[in-house]
């Protein structure tokens, strides 16, 4: 856990942290409901992000034998990584969007302001929680990326499905199984390019999945 304090885990987890602060903040903006003021809500996000942060950059190289970030994964890599993204996206738009907007409105974006609010906190924070601080978590515990990097996948799915159960209790059994073989199947996607080309990389992808939800806004 000394790891975690060390000045040189400090100097890059504490600008990461304000860099997801900032990019949530939008989204935060939008929340009509929020339990608490603003600048509180930002205040949590980012030490939130701090300890979150600090798993990667403490454990992630350690344990992994990798780097986070990659600037240069490589032109095949990076294409790969392009076509997966757009694989995902078709995918998606013809098989769940049509019918997840009626059922679970609030899970996309209603006009550009909160398509841009949405992508901002997903790929500051959300990317964070669900796939780069727990991978590192597990890798530290497990001494096994394969087996961090499968815990990770599951736990993505299974946060999925709380955020949707109780409103996809009407969904026909067939779609939520092909929406959870999705999620397994995207987040094992995203789990290989963050491993192998990092946390830019990945973050690539999942713009490229995004994207496919601008055509259908207005306003």
């Amino acid at each position: 856990m000394r790891d975690l304090t060390r000045v040189e885990t400090l100097k890059f987890s504490v600008p990461a942290a304000a860099a997801s602060a900032l990019l949530g903040l939008p989204r935060l903006l939008l929340w009509q409901e929020a339990p608490l003021p603003l600048w509180r809500l930002e205040g949590i996000v980012f030490l939130g992000s701090i300890v979150l942060w600090a798993f990667v950059f403490a454990w992630h190289r350690k344990y992994a034998h990798r780097p986070a970030f990659v600037l240069r994964p490589g032109w095949t890599l990076f294409a790969v990584a392009t076509v997966a993204g757009l694989f995902c996206a078709i995918v998606r738009k013809l098989v769940f969007d049509r019918v997840l907007s009626g059922v679970i409105p609030g899970y996309y974006p209603a006009n550009g302001s909160e398509w841009v609010a949405m992508l901002c906190f997903s790929l500051g924070f959300a990317q964070l929680m669900l796939l780069f601080a727990p991978f590192a978590w597990l890798v530290r515990l497990s001494r096994s990326p394969g087996l961090a990097a499968t815990l990770t996948v599951l736990f993505g799915a299974f946060v999925f499905v709380l955020k949707i159960g109780p409103q996809a209790s009407g969904l026909p059994m067939t779609l939520l199984a092909a929406l959870l073989l999705d999620r397994v199947i995207s987040g094992s996607l995203s789990m290989i390019f963050y491993l192998r080309g990092g946390v830019l990389l990945t973050c690539w992808m999942h713009l490229l999945v995004e994207i496919r939800l601008l055509p259908a806004l207005h306003g």
